[in-house]
Parts: structure tokens; sequence; C-alpha cells
């Protein structure tokens, strides 16, 4: 018996060898492959940004573009480049929308890259396994885009992780990141080990030990790989408090790990004159956010329709909700259509208005007749919208977690600069107590909020963002 264990265990121990030698050897030899294809390609300093989606209006665009800016005025023989998927646009119009939407002008042009595979990365490609197939798909994506361009430094500023190893191994580049929001984190592990039903878990996961026991292995599984790339990075930088906990748990690399946080045009919106309220008979509560399901915009409309229904303002001034935000795709225009439906069944369409992918100046229009700055994301990683609305002047009613519990909406210098809530009568009460504020009040708490912002300022974003990124140009 023994023998016979050995005749067959030796072979396979001899074959496997064999096979991880050939794999080795093909890995490099993939490697010498693009490091020529490097050399024939350009002799400047390239830096690269993964950014499949950087025509779009958010937050993660914003740190984009201002990262760029900041290169572009430190280092004079750089040249940026981003991979993007917008294929609808060319380069001209994306760094013109980047100065429409943000305010953000280049110094320098940048390259663009145009990837045609950027469907791998959609969810809905993946309406099972979805954080496993977006990320081996960002894989294959990756791959497309390191043939198409070969850079010296590697910054994936959108959160595909598992391009890092790609990028650094068989480009032998030097990579960073920029982490928005930990791909998974130790709050969606306790959601599925509760059998919590929220946006990312679904009711028939819930209802069931079996299936809820399931996507716990696969969970801890999916955290284990993420952990295993994300160490790889040289330069790792996160954008709040909440999120580095999490990826220092996952990642384990507090060496090069520090926060930066992401650049609010801050200065634009203290532009806005803060006076006291002139009208109390008319206000307006301000949302802006993406149109994504963890913005929970139905919690927002739910909790104003509350508002309304029960007229907690005694003599019932006029009031108006609306909500501001990038659509990238036809799934975020579908999901507008269906909180325009849960408006109508709720009977508040006349008093919610919608505006998708709006110019800068319109935002900071509406920002400036805001009463009330609306904010409902569960575990908001950071929350740009909470900052830019506070730094206008706005009375800011965000989520008890996350950034703006531990980063943005905390008391300055012991005085109060905003409110938190949970839940629909959380936010419903909260938004009547507002309200109900005298003017007086209300400015206080408005001129508190506004001068402890100055920390989230453009600025402070490109010495924290060099004095990290420092590294990769040595």
């Amino acid at each position: 018996c023994f023998r016979l264990l050995c005749s067959l265990l030796i072979p396979a121990l001899f074959l496997s060898g064999i096979l991880c030698v050939c794999l080795v050897v093909l890995l490099w030899g993939i490697r010498l492959w693009i490091q020529q294809r490097k050399k024939q390609l350009t002799s400047a300093l390239l830096v690269a940004f993964f950014h499949p989606y950087c025509n779009a209006g958010g937050g993660g665009e914003r740190v984009l573009w201002c990262a760029i800016r900041t290169l572009q005025k430190k280092y004079r023989n750089v040249t940026c480049v981003v991979y993007t998927g917008d294929r609808d646009a060319t380069g001209e119009e994306i760094v013109e929308g980047a100065f429409r939407r943000f305010n953000i002008k280049l110094t320098h042009p940048v390259k663009f890259v145009f990837l045609e595979k950027r469907y791998l990365v959609e969810a809905s490609l993946y309406p099972h396994f979805t954080l496993l197939g977006q990320s081996l798909g960002s894989v294959f994506l990756g791959w497309e885009a390191l043939l198409k361009c070969v850079p010296d430094i590697y910054i994936d500023s959108m959160g595909y992780a598992f391009t890092l190893p790609l990028f650094k191994y068989l480009g032998g580049c030097r990579v960073g990141c920029y982490v928005h929001y930990p791909t998974i984190s130790t709050d969606m592990l306790s959601v599925v080990r509760n059998q919590d039903t929220r946006f990312n878990n679904a009711a028939f996961i819930t209802n069931s030990p079996l299936f809820s026991k399931f996507k716990l292995v696969y969970y801890y599984f999916f955290a284990f790989l993420y952990g295993l790339v994300g160490s790889c990075s040289d330069v790792i930088m996160v954008n709040s408090s909440w999120t580095l906990n999490h990826i220092l748990s996952l990642w384990r690399a507090g060496a090069c790990t520090s926060v930066v946080y992401p650049p609010c045009d801050v200065q634009t919106f203290l532009d806005i004159p803060l006076e006291e309220e002139k009208s109390t008979t008319e206000y307006s509560i301000v949302s802006v956010s993406q149109f994504r399901p963890e913005k929970d915009h139905p919690l927002q409309i739910r909790a104003f329709a509350k508002l309304l229904k029960e007229k907690r303002l005694g003599q019932k001034p006029s009031l108006k909700l609306i909500l501001i935000g990038g659509c990238r795709n036809q799934q975020d225009e579908e999901r507008v259509n269906n909180l325009k439906h849960l408006c109508e069944e709720l009977g508040v369409s006349n008093d919610v208005m919608f505006r998708t992918n709006i110019p800068f100046e319109e935002l900071k229009r509406h920002l400036a007749e805001a009463t009330i700055g609306l904010h409902t994301m569960w575990n908001e990683h950071f929350g740009i919208g909470v900052v830019e609305c506070m730094a206008a002047g706005k009375v800011i009613l965000a989520h008890n977690s996350g950034g703006p519990k531990l980063d943005i909406v905390v008391p300055y210098e012991g005085h109060i600069t905003g409110f938190l809530a949970e839940n629909e009568d959380n936010y419903a009460e909260t938004m009547a107590y507002i309200l109900c504020l005298s003017p007086e009040k209300r400015l206080a708490i408005r001129e508190n909020a506004r001068q402890s912002v100055h920390r989230f300022s453009d600025q402070h974003f490109e010495e924290t963002f060099l004095l990290s990124v420092e590294p990769l140009f040595k």
C-alpha cells in the first residue's frame, strides 16, 4: 500500500513541479515581453490612472482630476495617462466635463487609453457572486490596459485592487492605489452573519440560514483574496478613518498606508454669502450624491414624505426636496425612474425635484438656496457631498456611520457642526427639529460647519497626496 502510494505521489509531485516551473518561466517571459514593449513605446515617465468611469460626476472622479492636476504642477517630466471605458466621449470632451462639473482645469494635456472591455466590470453581468465576478473582470480589463500602454507608475483610483499584482509583477510598474471604499468590509460580513436585509444582501439569503452561511464562507474567501492582492501595493491612500480601519484589517500594510482626505472644492462654496435667512415661508432640502443603490435615496424620499404627512412644522411652510446626482449609465437612469414612481406612490411628486448630471454652477445655486443638506448612505466611506453642503453653509443631516460620523460631522472647537440620523423616523424628526430652530441658531451651526471644513480643501489634498505618492517617484 505504501509503495503504491509512493508510486502515485512521486510522479504527481514531479509533474506539479514541472508545471510550476513552466508557469514561472511563462510569466517571466510575459514580463520581459511587456518590458520590451514599454521601452519601444516611450522614454517619458508615464503615470497611469485606472479609472474606467472617469467621465462620471462623482467624488471619485473629482479625486482623479485633482490628483492629475497636482502631479502636473509638481512634476514637469511626467505624462499622465487615464485608462477609461468611456468610449462615447473624446478626450477633449472628458477634460471639458471635468472642468464643467468640478471646476478643475488641467495645466497640461492628458493621454487617454480607451478600453473596449469595460462591460466585464459591470455589476449587471454578474447577478450572482458579483464581487468575485467584477474583480476577475477587472483583471481582464487591466490586462487590456497593460497591453495598450505600459506605464512606469500605476495608480488604481477606482477600487480595482485585483489589477495591482498584474501591473506590479507582469508590468514591472511601481503601483499605488487610492481606496474610496473597501470592496469588502467587516461590516458587510456582519450584515450577512446577522442575516440583515440590505441592498447588497437579498431577502431570500437572509431568510435562509444555509444560504447565509454559504455567503459568509464566500465573503471570507473573497476577503482573503482581497487582502492578498491589496497588500502588494507600494503606496496605499485611503479617504477616511473608517476606510483606514478596514484596509488595515484586511491588507495589513500599515507601513505604506495613509489617510488622504479627498479634495472638496470648499473655497468655491465658501464664496456663497452666509447670511441669516430672510424667508421662513419656503425651505428646500438638497441631497448631493450619485444615483447608486447604496446612497439610499428611497430613505430620503420616505423620510421627507413622513415629514410632510405628519405636519411637524406647525404652520407648515412650503418645502422642496431636491435630489442632485450623477447618472453613469442606463441602470442609474432606471433607478431615477423608480425613485420618481416612489414619489408618486407617496404623493410627493410635486414636492420632489430630480436634477441629474447638472453643471457645477447649477449645483452651487441649489446649495446656496437650500436650508438643509441631506445624506443617507449607511457607512459612507467619506462623503464629499456632505462636506460641500457644510461649506455652502447648509445645516447638514447625515447618516450616523462611516466617514460623516468619524471625520466630518464632528464638533468643531466644542461646537455642533450638524446632525446625524439612522432611520426614517430619525430623519423626519431631525429635519423637523432643524426647520423649527430659530434662524439665529441655524446660522451659528452653519458658521461652525464652515469653519470645520478647511481640512478638506484642494490645497490640503495636494499636500498629503504628494507626500503619500513620493515613494513611487524615487
